[in-house]
């Protein structure tokens, strides 16, 4: 682990991993707010260095003196400080859910210093996507042979109906996993360890997004951009995946049959190849 400081004095954490001669792969968390931890298994993907950010208030990162610093767009400035710290003129950045919509701010703010995008499983709401229900509903029927679907399904009815409670968003978790194992049920176990709730609060506040904005921003952006996404991921299913691919002039879809909303996990090697062959084209 090392640490830099943020524009606003802040101490940051990023872990750094693996080498090689690509440009590096700065990827950022999801949850919002999670501690980077969890991405742990991108260390040293597509054979060359891997930086992990520790978001504010996350992980190893201090916790900032203005609690308003949360707020997506507040947190570019981190990205780019991070950039900077490392010397670099220009990476390739990976977003994984929540974290996909920091990645596409600094797209807006910094499109100049990506050289690549990658985009897992997205959060849309930087880009103004919205998710109809029955596409979440649809992903979610394709586990249907599961012995826990029943229960699950139903709660992801009322989740969808807007009618969800902390209860029923705990019971559709399983629609977020290729494979309801033990390994997903300690990945969702370790999400309110790892998650900061307050901050969580803010990251998507008021004031934090201008969707036209972030379109027209990306339909100027001419560098690649790979959206990865799994079957049966009710939380970005294909559909929500394939329009977001398709706001980038050089977007591309991938979808790994079966996978759910952490696809590294579901199939290590589908993901690991579809990365390495895209950063290296």
């Amino acid at each position: 682990m090392s640490t830099f400081s943020a524009p606003d004095g802040t101490l940051l954490a990023y872990h750094s991993s693996g080498s090689g001669d690509g440009v590096p792969l700065l990827c950022l968390p999801g949850g919002p707010m999670r501690d980077s931890a969890y991405l742990g298994g991108l260390d040293g993907l597509a054979g060359r260095r891997v930086v992990r950010l520790d978001l504010r208030g996350t992980g190893a990162s201090a916790v900032p003196a203005d609690p308003a610093s949360y707020r997506c767009d507040r947190l570019v400035e981190d990205v780019e400080a991070l950039r900077v710290h490392l010397g670099l003129d220009a990476v390739d950045v990976l977003g994984h859910s929540a974290g996909a919509n920091l990645a596409a701010l600094y797209v807006t703010r910094h499109a100049e210093r990506v050289r690549r995008l990658v985009l897992v499983t997205p959060g849309a709401a930087a880009a103004g996507i919205a998710t109809a229900p029955e596409e979440r509903l649809a992903a979610a029927r394709l586990r249907a042979g599961e012995p826990w679907f029943a229960e699950a399904y139903a709660a992801l009815e009322e989740v969808t109906a807007g009618r969800g409670t902390d209860e029923t968003f705990g019971k559709v978790a399983p629609f977020f996993h290729g494979t309801w194992d033990d390994a997903a049920r300690e990945l969702e176990a370790d999400t309110a360890r790892q998650r900061n709730g307050e901050a969580a609060g803010v990251y998507g506040g008021e004031g934090a997004y201008d969707p036209e904005a972030t379109r027209a921003a990306f339909a100027e952006f001419g560098r690649p951009v790979l959206v990865l996404a799994g079957e049966g991921d009710a939380n970005t299913p294909p559909p929500t995946a394939a329009a977001y691919a398709g706001l980038f002039p050089q977007g591309r879809l991938e979808v790994l049959k079966g996978g759910g909303h952490f696809p590294w996990r579901d199939d290590a090697e589908w993901f690991a190849g579809r990365v390495a062959e895209f950063l290296d084209a």
